[in-house]
This record gives C-alpha cells, structure tokens and sequence, in this order.
C-alpha cells in the first residue's frame, strides 16, 4: 500500500446513523449467546436457505472472531456488515460492508439524502417517501484519519468516484485497521466515520424516526415522525 494515513485515538459519542426504517431493530443475533447456537437455533426453527439470507446475508464471509451476538442490537450492528450494497460504499466492496455514521444529525440526513436522490435521479422520478430510523453509537479506538485537507486524501473523498476510497479501506482492512475517519462529502464541515469491526459498534440505541418526502424536487422535505 503506497499511502497509510495516520491514526488518532478517537472518542466519538453519539454518532448517527440512519437506515431505512422497514429494517427490525431486533432479530436473531440479539438472542444467541455465541455463533455457535446459530445452527442449532436454525434446526430447531426450521429455517430455510433463502430467510436465513434475508436475515444474515453475508454473515458467514465475516470471521465468526468478529460476530456481535447476545446482546442489544447485535443484528442491526451486524447488518451493517453482512447487506453492503452491490456497488459498495465509500471505503468498502461488495463483498464486506461497514458502519457508517455522521457526528452530527444534519451531516446523516445529507449523506443519506444525497443517496437517495441519486437513486430516484435514475429513474427520473421525484415523487416518492422513505421514512428513515435513527440510531447513535459510541466509538473509542485508533482509527485511521483522512480528515486533514492535505492532496494526497481527496481521491478518498471524490464525490464522484469511490476507485481510490474503496482501494484504501481494502488494504487497510486487510493490515487489521478498526476503521476510517473523514471529511464528508455531501456536507461540508461534517466529519463522517467507517468501522470495519462489529466489536466497536457500542451502546447503539433507537434515537428517532424521520420521513423523506420527495414531491416532485430534488430536495425532498424531512419531517420528524414519531418514535
């Protein structure tokens, strides 16, 4: 790897993420005590193939080492992880993925917004509504930092092209990084952050219920629903 930004030793309280709210908040991994009574949990239900996809996804390419399971909110941390999206995201591929959160409200709503939009601009239709749920975390570790306005970090935030960002976060998660801290790039001054370690996804709560509503614009309006 030619560059390997530095690390900070980072205290992140209250960090937010937003997922589309037709996702549980509670599932299969709460309930284990350990990986291991998966499988059984599995016989005794009677699970097939395609739900145990649905729920788990990718679950069994990430190292059982690294599973969140038995306790609160284990299956939405490890959802993160297990549903990337097909082309990936900033700093991961397809075949892994990452939590992804904002410091602040207004820096989420503006990272979730612009991927939204991107997708009705697709189809060329503005007429629709999303309701979002909210959910902070709490970061405490040595995460890599490209927040600095130097050079050699805006191929990692290009607004346009994830090549570079996704190329670093690989080879930093193959050296055994926790995860990545950087500028956002739909709302500036925001500072974002990517963890590639269920482990350090901690005290995650349900914070909030929002509703996008597109109505014939780009820039749709977000209401506050309540929880």
């Amino acid at each position: 790897m030619e560059l390997i930004p530095p690390q900070a030793a980072i205290r992140f309280k209250d960090t937010h993420r937003l997922v589309p709210s037709r996702y549980p908040s509670a599932g299969i991994l709460d309930a284990v005590a350990s990986p291991e009574d998966l499988e059984l949990m599995f016989e005794l239900e009677s699970w097939t193939k395609d739900r145990i996809s649905a729920e788990l996804g990718i679950l069994t390419i990430i190292p059982r080492s690294e599973w969140v399971t038995g306790r609160r909110m284990a299956s939405v941390i490890m959802a993160a992880f297990c549903h990337p999206r097909p082309e990936g995201s900033r700093f991961n591929g397809p075949d892994r993925g990452a939590w992804y959160a904002a410091r602040s409200l207004a820096t989420a709503h503006a990272e979730t917004i612009y991927h939204r939009t991107a997708e009705l601009a697709e189809i060329g239709v503005f007429e629709t509504r999303v309701e979002m749920r909210l959910y902070l975390a709490d970061f405490k570790g040595l995460f890599h930092d490209i927040r600095a306005p130097q050079p050699e970090y805006e191929p990692f935030h290009d607004p346009a092209s994830y090549r570079a960002s996704q190329a670093l976060g690989r080879d930093l998660l193959a050296e055994g990084s926790n995860g990545i801290v950087y500028r956002s790039v739909r709302h500036p001054g925001g500072e974002c952050l990517a963890c590639f370690r269920p482990a350090l996804v901690r005290n995650v709560r349900a914070a909030g219920h929002f509703e996008y509503r597109w109505t014939g614009g780009p820039e749709p309006r977000i209401r506050a629903l309540p929880r």
